[in-house]
């Protein structure tokens, strides 16, 4: 088993920066996938930013420029860096693994509220 535990989510006025951590422990191995997801109220969960295939990253359209998607060199723990923060980034963002196998896993989730 793999468990994830984000941390780093809070309230943050528009414009500012908050870097979300999550850690990876239990049955570390070499993941197909490391990123993190969002939901907003009401709307399907999207895609953030991942890595994969090693070091490839991608990030969803609308966070490019403003969010960074980072590991240590463990690759046990993910971070978000958020910066330029918009009322529209108010979501709970969850970690996500997937292994070679396909199975994946996620966290608890953390809240990020960012008002206007």
């Amino acid at each position: 088993q793999v468990q994830l535990v984000e941390s780093g989510g809070g309230l943050v006025q528009a414009g500012g920066s908050l870097r979300l951590s999550c850690a990876v422990s239990g049955r570390i191995s070499i993941f197909a996938v490391m990123g993190w997801f969002r939901q907003a109220p009401g709307k399907q969960r999207e895609l953030v930013a991942r890595f994969r295939s090693g070091s490839t990253t991608d990030y969803a359209d609308s966070v490019k420029g403003r969010f960074t998607i980072s590991r240590d060199n463990a690759k046990t723990t993910v971070y978000l860096q958020m910066n330029s923060l918009k009322s529209e980034d108010t979501a709970v963002y969850y970690c996500n693994v997937i292994e070679f196998s396909n199975r994946q896993y996620w966290g608890q989730g953390t809240q990020v509220t960012v008002s206007s």
